[in-house]
């Protein structure tokens, strides 16, 4: 028997930058899933069919590949109780180029798949508790990126549908809450994207230069992106609106905007199905985020089409 296991695509709707100093992000999961197949084996043979690569190995003796770092590293870090090897078969119904959080599906996909494969052959242990998948995913992600990343596009991956979300402090375990209102939203891609640890990289040159100031502004974006959470969960589109205009001015501050998207930002803005429109992501490339879906704008970019998706990791037998 097969377990087959999806993963939605995400978007960050608000908290890019800030959610890294420990402020408040809101993520959504999206209508674009990636698909894990894991076919057990009776030998101790790993091999993977991937649209990125083919893999054979065996887990005694597993090799790097580093278009699959995510999977293997997931892999890895099971090796002690997995029963025996497997086959994965990973498709994925978005490009890996754009910003829809690839990377994230994919190790939860993965994860989840290797959670139920363990599981069935010791009778349980943690399988359906979401909160236990996310914290392994992101221990993945931080192992494969050196210790970086939020986690915010994992924990839409994980729980489907809007999430507000902190990282986890020293003091406490990551706050995660899913959240009542799905937005009509819409998504336009500049044509080129910019890697997110050369932004953040980027960025943190800017903030060196006026610490303070830095400071002060991610204290803001948090700050406008708890109102923007508490929007979201009484479905106050218009106010959630006024919000995505306020954080991209922020975005705009902190240095990560550039004339093509800030063209797109405008451009959307004047629909007047448009609410509010800005940057997903850490910027400099990428996508904008429009609330609301224009009809007939004129617009040199292409248009993304995706909804938000209220259904995170889903996992079957074949």
């Amino acid at each position: 028997m097969r377990i087959k296991v999806t993963a939605p695509g995400s978007l960050m709707l608000m908290g890019e930058h800030a959610v890294l100093s420990g402020q408040r992000a809101l993520a959504c999961a999206v209508d674009k899933r990636i698909t894990v197949t894991l076919a057990p084996r009776e030998d101790r043979l790993v091999k993977i069919d991937s649209e990125l690569a083919q893999y054979s190995a065996s887990l005694d003796e597993l090799k790097a590949e580093p278009a699959l770092s995510f999977v293997l590293t997931a892999i890895e870090r099971q090796l002690a109780r997995l029963p025996a090897g497997f086959e994965l078969v990973i498709r994925s119904e978005f490009s890996h180029m754009i910003g829809l959080g690839s990377s994230a599906a994919v190790t939860a996909a993965v994860v989840a798949a290797l959670h139920y494969y363990i599981g069935n052959a010791s009778n349980g242990q943690d399988c359906h508790d979401p909160l236990v998948l996310f914290n392994e995913a992101l221990a993945v992600v931080h192992q494969v990126q050196g210790g970086r990343g939020s986690g915010t596009d994992l924990v839409a991956s994980v729980y489907g549908g809007v999430v507000g979300y902190t990282v986890a402090s020293p003091d406490g375990p990551p706050r995660i809450r899913v959240l009542r209102g799905i937005p009509s939203i819409s998504l336009f891609y500049v044509g080129y994207k910019m890697k997110t640890p050369d932004v953040l990289k980027l960025v943190e040159g800017y903030a060196s230069q006026a610490p303070a100031l830095y400071d002060e502004l991610y204290r803001l974006m948090g700050k406008t992106t708890e109102q923007a959470e508490l929007a979201v969960d009484s479905a106050d589109w218009p106010q959630f609106g006024r919000l995505m205009n306020i954080y991209q001015g922020l975005m705009d501050a902190l240095g990560v905007n550039d004339r093509q998207l800030a063209e797109i930002i405008y451009t959307v803005r004047s629909a007047p199905e448009v609410l509010g429109a800005k940057i997903s992501g850490s910027g400099l490339g990428d996508c904008v985020l429009a609330l609301g879906c224009p009809a007939n704008l004129q617009l040199a970019y292409e248009q993304i089409p995706v909804t938000v998706s209220a259904e995170g990791v889903t996992v079957e037998y074949i």
